[in-house]
């Protein structure tokens, strides 16, 4: 019962988080793309100034985003990372087939974990 729960959540939560979002939460007015505009019919001159502290601001976010790295990440540490919530999911999926298959008798609170995962990762593709 547990593993259904958490299974229709985790189908479901994603989807309608983003559904909710979107339909509920008004869009920031405030974007670097309004700013820009307002600026070409107000003050065109500081323009070149704008897009240039914009460019250090997404410098400062990635860098703090990397803070845990030292230099340039090597291929794999960036494969790595990308690579986490697919792994755990195939194996998730493995896990459940051959406890099916198999008949093993896995606890029902790691299996809801399993299952959550594997719902919540089809969950987030379905929009």
């Amino acid at each position: 019962m547990i593993s259904i729960i958490s299974s229709l959540a985790g189908l479901i939560v994603p989807p309608a988080f983003d559904f909710i979002k979107k339909k509920f939460l008004k869009p920031k007015e405030d974007t670097p793309e309004a700013t820009i505009s307002s600026l070409a019919t107000t003050n065109p001159e500081v323009i070149d100034k704008f897009v240039l502290a914009n460019v250090e601001l997404l410098k400062a976010k990635k860098d703090f985003f990397n803070r845990d790295i030292i230099g340039e990440a090597s291929r794999w540490v960036i494969d790595l990372r990308a690579s986490i919530r697919p792994i755990f999911v195939l194996l998730s999926l493995t896990a459940r087939i051959c406890g099916w298959i198999f008949h093993w008798n896995i606890d029902e609170s790691f299996t809801a974990l399993m299952d959550l995962c594997i719902s919540s990762w089809f969950g987030s593709r379905l929009l």
